[in-house]
């Protein structure tokens, strides 16, 4: 069996102290950097493993951030958040951390989850997401003080003056590059699918996309649909926007599931192609047709396998940041003087055969 390496192996290795290796460790603030470099390659090269008992016992620390599994849903969009949390779990290990995972079906249910967690298990800090108008998750965290950070706004303030930190995808940049996207490629009348007002997400994707094509002098009014986020939702407001009299001939759409769902709607009989606006001018005077546009947000899997033009959010990068918001909050290395710390990421677009 092979000899248990201890912190003593790795002191004698490094050539500093126990105690240094032990700083090194849990407070790397307090050693040079140099020497908390050399301790790290020892550390590496033994296999020395911290044992997490001990440490929390020392630290008042248990190095665990907790998050919640999101319920499945249509199988398309869960993949979203499957991400994140991936790369959140990839960002932790790399900071000393762990992720504890656990469920809940809404906010009551989740504050009462934050108890028994504090109570059985003492994670350090929480990952909220699904950030919504009135959570009433973040004020109940805010009123027991204990640190976490939202992946997405608060919706209900003014975000640059929030409460607390939060990392978020600028959705109306998105939709904007979208919609630049097809004016570019000759598209004037694009139409917009997207969820009911008052979600918070998708209002600012629906933002970016009416303030767009304003700019460009096109009305976006009545070429917004708002639906159900399913694939059967995203068809049936896709063919009431194409079999309309706008001459819309391209759509952006607020998930790839209704992105799906247009696609599908766009290979219906007579909607499949539309009489370009921009290429032949008016209808009746010699419009060249081309095929009806689609683009999704989210870029997901299914978007890739079926050729879907999409947004993809950059959530690894996200997740990095959301873990060292975090570690800044728990090192008490933020300035008490300051708002919370807040970061907006950028989309891209994924250009596929669909626009």
């Amino acid at each position: 069996m092979t000899e248990k390496v201890t912190i003593a192996d790795v002191a004698r290795l490094a050539g500093v102290s126990r105690q240094t290796v032990s700083n090194a460790l849990n407070s790397p603030e307090v050693v040079r950097e140099e020497t908390r470099q050399r301790v790290l390659r020892a550390v590496e090269e033994l296999g020395y493993r911290v044992n997490q008992a001990a440490r929390q016992m020392r630290t008042g620390r248990s190095r665990l951030i907790a998050i919640r599994i999101e319920p499945d849903r249509d199988g398309i969009n869960g993949s979203v958040l499957d991400r994140f949390l991936h790369g959140l779990t990839e960002s932790a290990a790399l900071s000393g951390y762990r992720v504890l995972l656990y469920t809940a079906d809404d906010d009551q249910a989740e504050v009462d989850t934050f108890e028994d967690l504090l109570g059985a298990y003492e994670p350090d800090a929480f990952v909220l997401t699904s950030t919504h108008h009135g959570d009433l998750r973040t004020a109940w965290l805010l009123d027991h003080k204990v640190p976490f950070v939202t992946f997405g706004r608060p919706w209900s303030a003014d975000s640059a003056g929030a409460a607390h930190a939060w990392v978020d995808v600028d959705g109306a940049a998105g939709t904007a590059a979208a919609t630049r996207h097809l004016l570019d490629a000759g598209h004037r009348v694009i139409g917009f699918l997207g969820w009911p007002p008052g979600s918070g997400v998708g209002d600012d994707r629906r933002e970016g996309w009416a303030r767009t094509l304003a700019a460009a002098g096109v009305d976006p009014a009545g070429l917004s649909r708002a639906t159900g986020d399913d694939a059967a939702d995203g068809e049936k407001a896709a063919h009431d926007l194409l079999r309309s009299d706008l001459g819309v001939t391209a759509l952006i759409c607020v998930s790839d599931s209704l992105a799906l769902g247009a696609l599908h709607a766009t290979r219906s009989p007579g909607l499949a192609w539309q009489p370009s606006r921009q290429l032949g001018g008016r209808p009746g005077g010699g419009a060249v047709e081309r095929p009806v546009a689609v683009i999704g947000f989210d870029d997901t899997p299914v978007a890739k396998a079926v050729g879907l033009t999409s947004l993809s959010q950059p959530l690894t990068q996200a997740a990095a940041h959301c873990v060292a918001l975090l570690t800044t909050l728990l090192d008490g290395q933020a300035n008490p003087g300051e708002p919370p710390a807040n970061v907006l990421l950028e989309p891209s677009l994924v250009v596929r055969q669909s626009a």
